[in-house]
C-alpha cells in the first residue's frame, strides 16, 4: 500500500512539474513600439521612458522594443501591421485614424484650439475620453493622447496672409481635412510620408509643410526652409494605440501594470513636449537659418476667415456637438 501511495505521489509530482514548467520558463511578453520620429522628440522620449519603466517594474516578464524613425513601419502602414500582430504599440498622429473613424478628424480642423491648454482640456473631457474608445469596433484600443504641440507653417517664401500660399505645394499627412485646409487658401496639398519630407523640401519637390517646433527642429526642416510662420493654426497630437486582440489577451495583472507605466510615460512625454516647444523654437531663432514670421492680429484673422469654412465642410462627419465641445474648451 505504502509503495502504491508513494508511486502515485511521485507520478503526481512529475506531472505537476511538467505542467508548471512552461509557466516558470515562459517567454516574456514582447511589445514592439514603432514610431516615425527621432528619439529626442517628445514622442521618442515618451516611448523610451515607457521601456525603462516596464523593465524596472516587471522583472523581465515584459520586454519593450522601441523602433524610432520609421525603422519598422511608417504611420500609413503601422495600424495595418498592428492588426496583423507585427507590432503591439504605436502612436500615430491623430490624422492617421481617418479611415478608422471620422470622429478623430476633429483634431485636424484649423484654428479650433487656441493653445495646448485647450487641447488638454478637451482630451480629458468625457467627449475626449470617449474618442479613445471610437476605434474598438475596428479592432484597436486607444490608450491615451500624447502631445507634440501647435503647428506652424514653413515655406520657401514668406507667408503673412492667405494669398501668399496660393499655388504653393505643401506636404500634408493623410487627411482630407488637412487637404481642405490648404485648398481653402489656394495651395496644393500633397499627402506624403513624414520620412520623406526633408528630401522633398531639399529637392524643392514641395514648397512647404506644417509641423511643430519640435519636429521642425529635430528633422532639420529649418535648415532648408527660409521662412516659418508662427501660425499656431492646428494641433499635432498622437494617440497611443494597440490592438484589441493583443491588449485583451494579456493577463489582467500585466495589463494593469503596463497601462500604469504607459500613463506615466505619457505624462512625461507631454511635459517634454511643452518644454521642447519653447526650447526648440529658440534654437531655430538662434540658428539664424529661418526667419520666424509673427502674424499681426489682422493677418491672423485673415487666415482664420479663409480656413474656418472647413469646419462646416466636415461638420456632418465629425458631429456638430463634438465640434462645439472642442471649441468650448477654449473658454
Amino acid at each position: 500500500m505504502f509503495r502504491k501511495v508513494t508511486t502515485s505521489l511521485a507520478a503526481f509530482a512529475i506531472s505537476a512539474a511538467f505542467l508548471a514548467g512552461p509557466v516558470l520558463g515562459a517567454d516574456p511578453v514582447v511589445i514592439k513600439f514603432a514610431h516615425v520620429v527621432a528619439e529626442n522628440t517628445p514622442k521618442g522620449q515618451a516611448a523610451n521612458k515607457f521601456k525603462d519603466l516596464v523593465e524596472e517594474r516587471l522583472n523581465g516578464k515584459v520586454v519593450v522594443e522601441v523602433f524610432p524613425n520609421s525603422q519598422l513601419f511608417g504611420d500609413n502602414k503601422v495600424l495595418e501591421a498592428m492588426l496583423l500582430g507585427d507590432v503591439q504599440l504605436a502612436a500615430p498622429s491623430l490624422s492617421k485614424f481617418e479611415r478608422y473613424t471620422e470622429k478623430l478628424m476633429i483634431f485636424d480642423l484649423p484654428f479650433l484650439f487656441k493653445d495646448m491648454a485647450a487641447v488638454e482640456k478637451f482630451q480629458k473631457s468625457d467627449a475626449g475620453v470617449k474618442l479613445l474608445e471610437s476605434l474598438e469596433r475596428r479592432g484597436l484600443v486607444g490608450l491615451g493622447y500624447l502631445h507634440n504641440g501647435m503647428k506652424q507653417l514653413s515655406s520657401s517664401t514668406a507667408l503673412r496672409v492667405p494669398e501668399d500660399a496660393a499655388g504653393l505645394k505643401f506636404r500634408i499627412m493623410t487627411s482630407d481635412v488637412l487637404a481642405a485646409q490648404f485648398q481653402a487658401v489656394g495651395a496644393v496639398p500633397l499627402k506624403k510620408p513624414f520620412s520623406e519630407v526633408f528630401t522633398l523640401l531639399q529637392t524643392k519637390a514641395i514648397d512647404g509643410q506644417e509641423n511643430t517646433w519640435s519636429n521642425i527642429y529635430s528633422k532639420k526642416f529649418f535648415e532648408i526652409q527660409p521662412y516659418i510662420t508662427e501660425s499656431n493654426h492646428g494641433v499635432l497630437d498622437y494617440m497611443v494605440v494597440t490592438s484589441k486582440e493583443f491588449w485583451m489577451g494579456l493577463p489582467d495583472d500585466l495589463r494593469i501594470e503596463i497601462k500604469k507605466a504607459l500613463d506615466e510615460a505619457i505624462v512625461f512625454g507631454n511635459m517634454i513636449a511643452e518644454k521642447k516647444s519653447v526650447e526648440d523654437r529658440q534654437k531655430i531663432v538662434d540658428s539664424g537659418r529661418s526667419e520666424i514670421i509673427q502674424l499681426t492680429d489682422a493677418e491672423r484673422a485673415q487666415w482664420v476667415e479663409a480656413m474656418k469654412p472647413v469646419w462646416k465642410q466636415f461638420e456632418e462627419k465629425i458631429g456638430e456637438d463634438l465640434i462645439d465641445a472642442a471649441y468650448n474648451s477654449n473658454m
